[in-house]
C-alpha cells in the first residue's frame, strides 16, 4: 500500500502540474480539495482520467469520486479494491 500511495503522490503531482509541490509535501491524511493541496474541480477530472487509464476504474456518480478523492489514503484504498489494471 505504501508504494501505491507514492505511486499516487507522484502522479497527482505530474498530472496536475503541482510545480512548487514535492512528494514529501503531501501527507496521507491532508485534503486534496481545499485546505490540502487546494485543487479544484477540472483537478478532479484529470484524477477521473487518471483512474481509468491507469487503473481501470470508471467512476460514474461524481458523488462517489468526492469520497475517493477525500486523501491519498482514501484514494490508495479504493485503487487496491476496485483495481483491473
Amino acid at each position: 500500500m505504501e508504494a501505491l500511495k507514492l505511486e499516487l503522490k507522484e502522479k497527482i503531482i505530474n498530472i496536475l502540474n503541482l510545480e512548487d509541490v514535492t512528494v514529501e509535501d503531501v501527507n496521507d491524511n491532508d485534503p486534496l480539495f481545499g485546505d490540502g493541496l487546494g485543487l479544484d474541480s477540472i483537478d478532479a477530472l484529470e484524477l477521473i482520467v487518471m483512474l481509468d487509464k491507469d487503473y481501470g476504474i470508471k467512476l460514474s456518480d461524481p458523488k462517489e469520486g468526492k469520497a475517493i478523492f477525500e486523501s491519498i489514503n482514501t484514494m490508495a484504498q479504493y485503487i487496491s479494491e476496485k483495481r483491473t489494471k
